[in-house]
C-alpha cells in the first residue's frame, strides 16, 4: 500500500462517518485490499469474509444492532474458527465505547506532537470526561511500547541515566520518598541508544547500582559485538569490561568528547523527556512512568519519520495489546 499522508484537517474530511474510520483501520492494519486479515481468535491470515449485512441497506458498511439501532461497526467472519471479529478486536481499541473516529484522530495528535499530548487538551478538544481521555491516552502509550520480539541492540550504544521527579519542597506529605538532598528522592531513569539509528530504550530502575545496570543491560544489547560509551559513574565499569570495548567521558573535567565517545546523543534524549513531563504532564507517577517512557522512546527512535509514517508504525502495533482500566489504575 502506498503511504498515505495524513493531517488532522484531512482526516477530519475524510473520516466522515464511523464506517469511513473503521475502512481506514482496515487499510492501515490489512491492506487496501484486505487480503492480510488476520483472525484475532486463531490467528489465521486471509480467507476471511465480510459480513455484508442483511437489513435491506444500500451501504454494506452498516448493519442493525441488537437494540435494534443502525451501527456502522464492521464485523468480518473467520474462515476457519469461523468466530466473528472486527479490525478493533484485541487491540488497543477493544471494547471501546467512544468512536472510532476520534481513536483515529487522537493517535494522529499523539504521533504528530513531539511534546505530547495532555490529557486535559485531549478532554477539550473531543468533548471527554478526564477519565476516558486519560485511559485513551495510556492505551495508545501502550501501542508505542517496544515490540516484545524486537532484537538486540548491537553496534555502538549509549547509556546514561537521569533521575525524574519534582522538588522535596513540592511533596505531598503522604509522599514515601525521602526528602533528602540530592537524588535520593527521584526515580533513576536508564536509557540505551545506538549511535547508528538513534533508537532508543528507557526504562525506571530501582538504583543505579552496578549490579542492576547489569542486569538492565545484559537483555538488551549483543554485548560481544558491540562497544558501550557512558560518563565516567563507576558502576559502568563492571559491565563495560564485558563489551567489546568501553570508553567513557569524564564530564567532571569538562570533556563530552573522547576519541569519537560521546553522550550527547542520550543526554539531549533526556532533556526532551524532561521539558515534555514537566511543560506537557506537569506530573507522571512512578507507577505509570514506563508507558510515558515507550511514548518518548517511540517519537525519538522515529524522530526522522513523518507524522503519518509514525501513525502506521502505531497502528501495526496495537494488536494484543489490550489495557483494562482496573490493573491500569491498581483495581484488580
Amino acid at each position: 500500500m502506498a503511504q498515505q499522508e495524513f493531517s488532522i484537517p484531512s482526516l477530519m474530511n475524510r473520516l466522515g462517518t464511523e464506517a469511513d474510520a473503521y475502512q481506514l483501520l482496515e487499510e492501515l492494519r490489512w491492506g487496501a485490499d484486505k487480503a492480510d486479515v488476520v483472525c484475532p481468535h486463531c490467528g489465521v491470515i486471509g480467507g476471511h469474509y465480510f459480513l455484508t449485512p442483511a437489513n435491506g441497506s444500500s451501504r454494506a458498511t452498516r448493519m442493525t444492532a441488537k437494540n435494534g439501532k443502525v451501527s456502522e461497526r464492521r464485523v468480518w467472519k473467520c474462515c476457519s474458527c469461523r468466530k466473528q471479529f472486527s479490525v478493533l478486536t484485541g487491540t488497543i481499541f477493544h471494547g471501546t465505547k467512544i468512536s472510532v473516529r476520534t481513536w483515529v484522530m487522537v493517535v494522529l495528535e499523539m504521533c504528530a506532537s513531539k511534546n505530547g499530548v495532555s490529557a486535559r487538551e485531549i478532554e477539550r478538544k473531543y468533548d471527554l470526561t478526564a477519565k476516558t481521555a486519560w485511559y485513551m491516552l495510556h492505551r495508545i502509550r501502550e501501542a508505542m511500547k517496544q515490540d516484545p520480539m524486537a532484537g538486540l541492540l548491537r553496534g555502538t550504544i549509549i547509556a546514561d541515566e537521569t533521575f525524574i521527579g519534582g522538588k522535596p519542597k513540592n511533596r505531598h506529605a503522604d509522599d514515601p520518598r525521602q526528602r533528602g538532598a540530592g537524588f535520593s528522592d527521584k526515580q533513576p531513569v536508564l536509557a540505551l541508544v545506538d549511535f547508528e539509528t538513534r533508537e532508543v530504550r528507557s526504562r525506571a530502575i530501582p538504583d543505579v547500582t552496578a549490579e542492576t545496570l547489569r542486569d538492565e543491560i545484559t537483555p538488551q544489547v549483543d554485548i560481544e559485538h558491540s562497544q558501550l560509551w557512558t560518563d565516567e559513574l563507576r558502576a559502568y565499569r563492571r559491565i563495560g569490561e564485558k563489551f567489546n570495548s568501553h570508553h567513557t567521558v569524564n564530564h567532571k573535567d569538562g570533556q563530552y568528547k573522547n576519541r569519537g565517545a560521546t553522550t550527547n546523543t542520550v543526554e539531549g534524549y533526556f532533556s526532551q523527556l524532561k521539558r515534555s513531563l514537566d511543560g506537557t504532564h506537569h506530573h507522571v507517577s512512578v507507577e505509570h512512568l514506563n508507558r510515558y517512557l515507550a511514548q518518548f522512546d517511540f517519537m525519538y527512535t522515529n524522530c526522522k519519520a513523518t507524522d503519518s509514517e509514525r501513525m502506521v508504525r502505531l497502528i501495526d502495533n496495537v494488536a494484543g495489546r489490550r489495557l483494562s482500566y482496573k490493573p491500569l489504575t491498581g483495581q484488580a
